[in-house]
Order: structure tokens, then sequence, then C-alpha cells
């Protein structure tokens, strides 16, 4: 999938007006049969099937909160077939808007910035259920799973769930991850999917809890990893691309520990430094070429890689400074090439400059406990995207380094030290 660009200078881009946010719409039942239809292709190639737990206590026609794990893009042909004849809004990054608001309104998406604090979106939430009558799908992980375990949960899900007072009901998935891993470059894997629709909490439940308790409830339920999953279930992926750009997740060595020097490509990952590689089997696990391993579980080694991180940010030794192609999000029509900067990532936050000097953006530490990072984004690239609710900042890499990865994860640890801090008495 590709996205509408136009090249423009940086004065250009400041001066354009956005348009004012417009209240959800009902999603016509018309788009939803033909999102349902148009779906049933690849559910039918993965052999898709469905369980239901609980769902008998929801009304057909009551609105409720869908919860859904986020793995892959079949995430949403599974929604749109699940939850079939249902109406829902769905609440989806505000980049996918670009060059399509049209269909995408009357799909009933409502926009949103990825990990950035968005009071309007609480109250499209609660217009689109007490108002349309209508459910929300929402993804509370926010961004795809780099190594196929749950993306943090913001804190506020508790509170926002008190607010609408709604049932919250979770779609959780069973193979989507392993089908179309976000490393994998996009190539898809002959593997069958599944999920399971389960009513989790009653408006009563709801109204007898706390904020801090449902989101105990909630982040339970997110806690999942895709590749034990596979090796308990003996789900084998035999495709001979199976480990392309595995090294975007495993981008540290843990023999030499270099960094940026794996390479991930057909069936193995090998670092081109130490020349120590990795088979991955067709189960998801690791074994060593050479008989040394030091992880067999490729989550393993992306904590290992956390851990890493977040000494070098205790220690001071944490460092980002890349140059960057910028891209800028400022209306829905297109995402605007402004020209190129340089990103830089430390203790302090993020610091981009470019444009010959007219853009200089901070953003705190404070600012977010995750980041929108992206590999192959829209085939334009592997991104890092900051910013706030008005103008979004799109940087690539012109190294084309791996470095997505650790700095989503220097950009949770820091949250969490900084924070920390400041609830000590």
């Amino acid at each position: 999938m590709k996205i509408k660009t136009a090249t423009k200078s940086y004065d250009e881009v400041m001066a354009i007006k956005p348009k004012k946010r417009i209240k959800p719409k009902r999603p016509n039942i018309l788009f939803r049969t033909v999102l349902k239809v148009g779906s049933l292709p690849d559910l039918i190639a993965v052999r898709f099937k469905l369980k239901k737990i609980g769902m008998d206590r929801l009304d057909k026609k009551e609105p409720c909160l869908i919860l859904m794990n986020h793995s892959s893009f079949i995430d949403l042909k599974i929604a749109s077939s699940v939850l079939y004849p249902r109406a829902y809004n769905i609440v989806c990054t505000s980049d996918g808007f670009v060059g399509k608001r049209w269909l995408m309104r009357n799909l009933g998406c409502i926009p949103t910035q990825k990990f950035v604090s968005d009071v309007a979106l609480v109250r499209d939430m609660i217009y689109a259920t007490k108002t349309l009558k209508s459910s929300i799908l929402m993804f509370p992980e926010a961004s795809y799973s780099f190594d196929g375990t749950a993306t943090p949960l913001p804190d506020t899900i508790g509170k926002c769930i008190k607010l609408l007072g709604v049932p919250v009901v979770m779609l959780r998935t069973y193979g989507a991850f392993a089908r179309d891993p976000l490393y994998n470059n996009l190539q898809l894997r002959r593997v069958k999917v599944s999920a399971d629709l389960e009513y989790l909490l009653s408006p009563d439940d709801i109204e007898q809890k706390s904020a801090d308790e449902i989101n105990e409830i909630i982040f339970k339920r997110f806690d999942f990893d895709n590749f034990r999953w596979q090796l308990e279930n003996n789900v084998l992926v035999k495709e001979k691309f199976r480990a392309d750009g595995l090294n975007k997740v495993l981008y540290k060595c843990p023999h030499c520990l270099s960094e940026g020097k794996t390479v991930g490509k057909g069936t193995t990952v090998c670092c081109e430094n130490c020349g120590e590689g990795y088979l991955l089997g067709e189960n998801g696990q690791l074994s060593s070429l050479k008989g040394d391993a030091k992880f067999s579980h490729i989550p393993d080694w992306y904590k290992w890689e956390r851990e890493c991180v977040k000494q070098e940010l205790l220690n001071g030794s944490y460092g980002l400074c890349v140059d960057v192609d910028i891209c800028m999000m400022v209306d829905m029509k297109k995402i605007y090439r402004v020209g190129s900067g340089t990103l830089t990532h430390n203790v302090d936050g993020f610091h981009l400059v470019g444009c010959d000097g007219k853009l200089n953006y901070k953003q705190k530490p404070t600012a977010s406990y995750s980041l929108y990072s992206d590999y192959f984004w829209y085939e334009i690239g592997d991104m890092i995207c900051i910013g706030n609710s008005k103008i979004l900042y799109y940087c690539f890499p012109k190294s084309g380094a791996d470095i997505v990865a650790k700095t989503r994860l220097a950009v949770e640890e820091l949250y969490k030290i900084v924070k920390s801090k400041k609830e000590e008495p």
C-alpha cells in the first residue's frame, strides 16, 4: 500500500490551514457489506475460524468497545467479517486518511495521532457510542508488534473505558503475526489464522471497578507471545524467506555486541562483524549455525536488546544522531516532502532540525510512552515519527541503518525512567 506525497517547501507546508475536525459518521450498511465481501478471499486463504466466548451477553444492537490486538493488515479484514453486520467506528492513525478522507469517513474511521495525547478522540468515541449508537473498534497497542509480543498499552485505557460505560469485547487473533510479521517485507506466509471474540466487561463491571482494576484486566489480556504460540501449537512456516528483514528486530549481535551488522536473509540471520549466525526454524525458534546459541527465542533476544538500551540510558552512553529525509503531515490531502535534516535522540528527548534551519522541533521524553516507528512505511522506507496533535514529522534515515527498533525501545525505557523519578518522594 502506498500513500499520496508531494514535494513542497517548509514555508509552503506551514502556510497550509488544516481542516477542522469533523464528528464521526455512522458507517452505512452498504460500506460494511463491501468490506466483508472484500475480506472473504484472504480469510478463505488462511482457513479462518472464529470462537465466541460469552458473546450471548451482548445485544446485537448494543454499542460496545471492541479491543483488538494488532498483528498485521489482515486484522481489519478479520474484524469486518467477524463483527458484521454490527455498525462500528474504527479508531485509526490519521495518516490512513491521507488522499482518501471521504472513503475513510464513510467506513466509520476516526482519525488520531499515534502515541500523541488526543482529548478530541475520547469525545469522538463518546459521540459515536452515545449519539450514533455505534460500537468502537480500537487497537490499544496503536502499532504492530516488532517481536511478536504485546507493545505497551496506555495507562489511560481504564479511564477511557469508564467514560464510555459500554460493554468491552476483545477480539484476539492467532496466526496473523506468523502469516505476515512486520519485519518480513510484506511477504505472506501460508499459515492458518483464527480468532477469539470474548465478552470481557459489562457496564455494571465497569461501574464497580476502578480505572486501575480495569487496566489490570486489559493488560493481562494483552500479554501474549506469538513465537511461543507458534512453537506450542507446532505451526510451521516453511517459506524460504522467513528470516528476510529479521535484522530490523535483532539489530544487535549478542556475541560481539556490534549494532547494525546483522543481516536477515532467507532462513538465517548472521552478523557480518563476527560471523556468528542463526537459523530461523520452521517452528519460529532459533538455532546457532556454529553451536554457541545465545538465544533460541526471538522475544528473548529483543528483551535483551531492551535491557542493553536501558543500561545505556542509565549510564549516559545512549545517543542517536542520524541524517534524515523529512516528510510532514498537516492535513489529510498528502504527506509533504520538505527536505532533509538531522534527528537526534538522547536523555533530553528528540530534536529535529532541517529545511535550511527553518525547522527546529524538540520533544520531551515525557511526551509519549512509546514511539510511532515502522518498517518500509507505505513502501517508502523505515520511519520514525514524532510530533504533536497539529503536525507530524516523518523521519526516514538516509543511511538505511537498522535504528528504528532501538529508538522505539529507547523511547519506552526513557519514559519509564523519567516517570519513576518523578514519582519518587
